[in-house]
């Protein structure tokens, strides 16, 4: 029953998790804004979606969607817009942004994972 379970909510309930994942990265590079030497680091969600994606497409038949597809997360460094002095490369409003937009993107996703529970409580008590 689990696998099947993780199967229904699987891509959002992945989705979950890499939203998660991104928060703590950009949480610590906005903790470590002042740091000397330290390298702001995230994820690309879309280089992540499409890995997935493909592994997904690549799965012929075997009852076909695998449950445990997951999304590949290397963290990679970001290039700074501008040099400091110090070689800390973190950029405050672009952490800020992209903090904001990924909590956004947390929320949107546990609304859709949230529905989706919500139509199964409703198809199991069969109102």
């Amino acid at each position: 029953m689990s696998a099947q379970f993780g199967s229904i909510l699987g891509e959002q309930a992945q989705g979950l998790y890499f939203h998660a994942q991104r928060a703590e990265l950009l949480a610590a590079n906005i903790a470590n804004a002042e740091t000397p030497g330290y390298r702001a680091r995230d994820v690309d969600f879309r280089s992540a979606l499409r890995a997935a994606s493909a592994d997904r497409l690549a799965q012929s038949h075997s009852q076909h969607m695998p449950s445990n597809s997951n999304f590949n997360t290397s963290v990679h460094y970001r290039q700074p817009a501008q040099s400091s002095i110090n070689g800390n490369t973190v950029d405050m409003p672009m952490e800020q942004t992209a903090y904001a937009e990924n909590a956004l993107r947390y929320q949107v996703n546990l609304r859709f994972l949230d529905g989706k529970i919500k139509s199964l409580m409703l198809a199991l008590r069969g109102d």
